[in-house]
């Protein structure tokens, strides 16, 4: 299972940016003995979070899931808000973060990396 993206993943990001800031679920399924090697990862990752000016909204351990079909229970959900979609690639390229991004890798044995666009205060009718 992919747990990182892909160059076309990234140029499809840019390609429906809407301007402004984004943000990013994150949906995770670890692998055996993985929590601990996320945490670094974490860990690590914060101080990259911070110099590109992104912020956690919510981090959390999934719980009983009420809708969902087996096998769809995710271990934890993190949400976090980036100033743009390009600060979020600028980040995620960037040669020292690129470095801890194997603490990720091998944390994870499955995960959702999503951009979410807000949805507007008017309602459709």
């Amino acid at each position: 299972m992919a747990v990182d993206p892909s160059g076309t993943a990234f140029t499809q990001l840019m390609a429906e940016d809407p301007g402004g800031p984004v943000v990013m679920l994150n949906l995770l399924r670890f692998a055996r003995d993985g929590r601990a090697s996320y945490h670094e990862y974490s860990r690590q990752a914060s101080g990259f979070l911070q110099r590109y000016g992104a912020e956690v909204l919510y981090a959390g351990d999934g719980s009983t899931p009420l809708v969902a079909e087996a096998g769809q229970a995710w271990d934890a959900v993190l949400i976090v808000r980036y100033p743009s979609r390009e600060t979020f690639c600028r980040m995620v390229t960037d040669p020292e973060y690129q470095a801890i991004t194997g603490l990720r890798a091998e944390a994870l044995e499955e995960a959702v990396l999503q951009a979410t666009v807000p949805w507007t205060s008017r309602r459709e009718a």
